[in-house]
């Protein structure tokens, strides 16, 4: 008998069914069967189904003779599904990956619970992946197995199937089935949740949840959204056979009111004809089942509108209801109005204020720093700064960054908020700006004003003018408005020979190329073994253990972020000897993690400091990332995971082809990076050989003495590298964390 029984009704989802079902089948954890039901398709989704379960022996195949709908194709599966577990999963939705661990691990810490509550994010057609908002979000504080009484907050959660597992003895012995008709997820929902004896939460994202721009019942015109009437008939009808549950008769009666309310104001759902009948019916139903007595067990009271709304539906005053509608939109869109003419007020008074600010003397010895497009304190700039305070304690810094990011200053720096009136003043009379990306486009530079763009990486991928052939690596197609910005830069620093060709050559303006290195490396020079030894400590890394960074890259060629590696897989794979700090790019930081939950997965992708990371583990596992040259500097061994290099190289294109060229060893698949890594190849003599020769071609002025040499050139006007850049040879950086002498664990055989 399987874990999980995981059933997937198929109607005209032919573009989204085979992700869908791939994303079960790929699960880490394999124990499942796929029940995937054809609703009388007319589209080629009863063909896919039957290819996967041709080729896949946990797929079961189920063709129904005629379209029954949603609710009657998952009795279908039901009918036939034999797992501890139910998973129900619409056909254009998706697991994600390692959701099916996490939620066995789950069911194991609660005890077997009747139903599994976790959470879900929205993935719209554009590729972007929305978590849902924090007051749905199922929290893990409090007793690990619980009844609803003692959350009721549970109730107020979106009433679907798809984010829910629920054991099926218990759906067996409650009688629990679908019913036909739209919005079929509300009878069945309402009831597993009343009537467990146990429930318990998951606070991780395990469904995304398309959010399509056709063909859902979201964006369908049709008189079904009235079936919507017979839904909550059943919900109070299963409610009055069991008196018991009584008590929770307010809080769906308000849910009730919600979810009438959202189909009336969608203009999409209900036809014009049928609107004045939808109202009058709503009307009927709430009349009903009302209790006098507020909202029961919800926890947040409704809002003064909505209760309005909800009392003028169950009256039946359509017009005035409709009238307060008219109102609240001519409200909102007044106060959309007057913002925007408060902003257009703001901006004209910020555009006079720089240019008054201009007209005054420049300060200096103020310097302003930036980095990131508003981050944070960090890369070279963050060295730069922290070295002229020591070099030059006369001058004063700025740093230009979201008020989020201003903890992570130091105490002598000022923080300046971006657009404020203290920024344009600082852009204006600085005598010196510092940045790894660009200020803004606004910004005129003055005559005595100092510009040094730092960058932040050796270019691997193609940058600058080398994109006006690669529009789907271009940000955008203003190469003019590049090469203005780059008029104004004085010094581009570089970390290698190989930078100042490409940069040169990609951004051609007057500055002057400082082939100093990477302030922002010196620290791997710098740092002492006891700051190691913190920094694992702090990021929670096991003694002993193994650190492996992963750090990969973005895709120019993908909206949403690939998830490259199976972690539960590969951490399983390599034996507890190993730790992996996964750490995602910048350009996803907005998405909800995807990873998996094993013990010896450490997500680092909010730490501050690239760096400390760099200095705490024990290798780095990138793909095309420019980090790559930086942990070079380190001596450390570096593993290239280039699985997509053929599309990468399509899509951005490079400056050569690291296969040639690598910092280590190269795998093409997961099973490969598993094998370098057990095998000790990652760590060999051809992996340090070739190595060495990456290092002398672009650590070449990495030596721990980048910022130094900057300050002295730029800020106080030694016209010689000072000091004098020491030879590869004689360089002595930071070293990992000694290894705790352990016998070599028994590797996990690899499934395929």
């Amino acid at each position: 008998m399987p874990r999980f029984s995981v059933i997937v009704p198929a109607y005209k989802v032919q573009a989204y069914l085979q992700e869908s079902l791939d994303s079960v089948l790929t699960q880490s954890c394999s124990d499942l069967e796929l029940i995937a039901v054809d609703d009388a398709s007319p589209d080629a989704s009863g063909s896919i189904i039957d290819e996967y379960a041709a080729r896949d022996s946990r797929v079961t195949a189920v063709h129904l003779a005629h379209n029954l709908g949603p609710g009657p194709a998952r009795n279908a599966g039901l009918a036939r599904a034999s797992g501890d577990y139910l998973v129900f999963l619409d056909g254009d939705d998706t697991l994600a990956p390692g959701a099916l661990q996490a939620i066995t691990d789950r069911l194991k810490a609660t005890g077997s619970p009747d139903v599994l509550v976790y959470d879900h994010a929205r993935l719209f057609w554009s590729g972007q992946l929305v978590p849902g908002r924090p007051s749905h979000r199922p929290s893990e504080e409090g007793p690990a197995s619980f009844r609803l009484a003692d959350r009721p907050a549970l109730l107020g959660m979106p009433m679907a199937v798809w984010n829910k597992a629920y054991r099926r003895e218990y759906v067996e012995r409650e009688g629990l089935a679908f019913p036909p008709g739209f919005y079929a997820d509300a009878p069945w929902t309402y009831p597993a949740l009343l009537a467990a004896e146990s429930l318990a939460v998951l606070d991780r994202v395990c469904v995304h949840h398309r959010q399509r721009r056709a063909g859902s019942i979201l964006t369908t015109t049709s008189r079904r959204h009235l079936d919507v009437f017979d839904q909550y008939d059943r919900v109070f009808g299963y409610l009055a056979g069991r008196p018991e549950l009584e008590r929770w008769r307010p809080a769906l009666h308000r849910r009730m009111a919600e979810h009438f309310c959202a189909v009336y104001a969608d203009p999409r759902r209900l036809p014009r004809a049928a609107r004045a009948e939808f109202f009058a019916r709503a009307c009927a139903l709430l009349r009903r089942y009302h209790v006098p007595g507020g909202s029961g067990a919800l926890p947040l009271p409704p809002s003064r509108t909505d209760r309005v709304r909800h009392a003028l539906m169950r009256l039946g005053t359509r017009r005035t209801y409709r009238l307060l509608s008219v109102l609240r939109s001519a409200g909102l869109a007044l106060g959309r109005a007057v913002s925007a003419l408060r902003r257009g007020l703001r901006e004209s008074s910020l555009r006079l204020h720089y240019r008054i600010q201009r007209l005054l003397p420049l300060r200096p010895e103020l310097a302003v720093f930036s980095a990131y497009w508003h981050g944070g304190y960090a890369c070279n700039p963050a060295a730069i700064e922290a070295t002229l305070r020591e070099l030059a304690p006369q001058m004063r810094t700025a740093w230009i960054c979201d008020p989020e990011h201003a903890p992570t200053l130091p105490r002598e720096t000022t923080a300046l908020r971006p657009g404020s009136a203290a920024y344009w003043t600082a852009l204006a009379r600085a005598g010196y700006l510092v940045t790894n990306v660009n200020f803004d486009r606004a910004l005129v530079k003055r005559p005595g004003q100092v510009l040094v763009q730092t960058q932040h990486g050796t270019p691997l991928k193609r940058v600058g003018l080398d994109l006006q052939d690669r529009p789907a690596a271009t940000p955008t197609t203003d190469f003019a408005g590049l090469l203005r910005g780059a008029d104004q830069w004085d010094y581009l620093l570089s970390s290698n020979r190989h930078s100042t060709l490409v940069w040169e050559k990609a951004v051609p303006a007057s500055y002057t190329t400082l082939e100093y290195g990477y302030p922002r490396n010196d620290v791997f020079h710098r740092a002492a073994p006891a700051r190691v030894l913190e920094l694992r400590e702090r990021l929670g890394i096991p003694a002993g253990s193994t650190a492996v960074l992963y750090a990969p890259t973005h895709r120019d060629y993908r909206r949403s972020r690939p998830d490259h590696l199976d972690f539960e897989r590969v951490l399983q794979a390599l034996g507890p000897r190993f730790t992996i700090l996964a750490r995602t790019h910048l350009t996803y930081a907005d998405a909800p993690p995807s990873r998996g939950t094993h013990p010896r997965l450490i997500d680092v992708s909010s730490h501050p400091s690239v760096e400390e990371l760099c200095l705490a583990s024990d290798a780095l596992v990138t793909d095309y990332s420019s980090l790559m040259f930086d942990y070079a500097a380190l001596d450390r061994p570096i593993v290239i995971h280039a699985d997509d290099w053929e599309a990468y190289e399509a899509a951005r294109g490079t400056y050569f082809d690291l296969r040639s060229c690598p910092p280590g060893a190269i795998a093409r698949t997961e099973d490969e990076l598993v094998d370098i890594f057990s095998t000790g190849h990652w760590q060999g003599s051809r992996s340090a050989q070739v190595r060495a020769a990456f290092r002398a071609r672009f650590c070449s002025y990495d030596d721990g003495h980048a910022a130094e040499r900057v300050v002295r050139r730029v800020f106080l006007g030694q016209t010689a590298p000072i000091p004098a850049v020491v030879p590869l040879a004689d360089r002595r950086p930071t070293p990992a964390a000694p290894a705790t002498p352990a016998p070599a664990p028994a590797l996990t055989p690899v499934r395929p």
